[in-house]
């Protein structure tokens, strides 16, 4: 059974109108731009999961690098990202929104959920690749992926995921076309649920980014079957985990971590805020983010990022079918 996306159109639709302001900051007389109060950082999936740890140590890393700044972090989830996106396409023009981004920015509009595109927003910077693994209980009859494909040709084989267009989904996908078996899907609104899920028996296998599962990891609870990333990672904690491709399942691909501002801002605040982020990530609070998630640091800034997300909304429209 392949999933079925179902998103809040209605309270989109509503949150957009009833948000739509513009709005937030200016420019002083030399042209330059000017925060006026506090600045909104959106996540749009629940506490707990990756997307959470995105945001808020994205926030904290802005705030390192500037006294003068004061995000306040707002969780606003729901449609697998659907009703974050649409608060922010909802503050067109306000200088002083951002959102903790991620997949789904370009998977929403692929899957035919939502109207808008990347194109809506004002790109600010990609901060890192996030990989994910794999995973299922420590009591479960699996030892690798290629074990867990071999299982699905004649079992029904209940695979989690966070979001239903999210970066889950996309390997479970891949996964899927590459050795052809078919696993059920259930969707969660946060990698939090999702790990409550697997170690509560209603499903049997997930995908979870590192950071999201690392304290399972350790403890024994989970284990990890195989990494879908380029190469095994150098951290001493994943060193051992094999990626897909060793088992025979070419399926690698990273979901990025990356900030996002409102459409329609002007060119003096979309400079402002790619700065900002420049000194971000050269602070303390960045590089404990990336080392305690297992990230990898590939930062682009302004219409760098512009241009991954042309080229990976291109990757994401082949194996989604568009």
């Amino acid at each position: 059974m392949k999933p079925t996306i179902r998103t809040t159109f209605a309270a989109a639709a509503v949150l957009s109108l009833l948000t739509a302001c513009g709005g937030g900051g200016g420019s002083d007389a030399d042209g330059e731009f000017t925060l006026d109060g506090d600045v909104t950082m959106l996540i749009p999936f629940a506490a707990g999961g990756g997307s959470d740890l995105a945001g808020r140590a994205t926030a904290a890393a802005m705030e390192a690098a500037n006294d003068d700044l004061n995000i306040n972090v707002e969780n606003r989830d729901g449609g697998s990202g659907a009703v974050g996106y649409a608060q922010l396409q909802g503050q067109s023009g306000n200088e002083q929104y951002l959102l903790a981004s991620e997949t789904a920015l370009l998977a929403l509009p692929l899957s035919g959920v939502v109207k808008w595109t990347y194109e809506d927003f004002t790109p600010i910077m990609k901060i890192a690749d996030d990989f994910t693994l794999m995973v299922t209980r420590a009591d479960a009859p699996y030892e690798t992926c290629a074990d867990v494909v071999d299982a699905a040709k004649s079992d029904r084989i209940v695979a989690g995921i966070s979001g239903a267009t999210g970066l889950d989904n996309v390997v479970f996908t891949l996964t899927e076309q590459q050795t052809d078996v078919e696993f059920d899907r259930v969707s969660f609104e946060s990698g939090g649920e999702l790990t409550a899920a697997l170690l509560g028996k209603q499903i049997d296998i997930a995908s979870l980014n590192p950071g999201e599962v690392i304290g399972q990891l350790e403890s024994g609870d989970i284990k990890a079957l195989c990494a879908y990333a380029d190469e095994r990672y150098e951290y001493d904690e994943l060193k051992d985990i094999p990626t897909a491709s060793e088992q025979g399942i070419d399926v690698s691909f990273a979901q990025f971590r990356g900030v996002l501002a409102p459409g329609d801002i002007s060119d003096a605040a979309k400079d402002y805020w790619v700065e900002q982020m420049e000194a971000a990530i050269e602070t303390d609070e960045y590089t404990t983010y990336i080392e305690d998630n297992f990230l990898q640091a590939n930062a682009a800034g302004g219409d760098e990022f512009s241009t991954y997300l042309e080229e990976n909304s291109s990757q994401l429209a082949e194996v989604m079918g568009e």
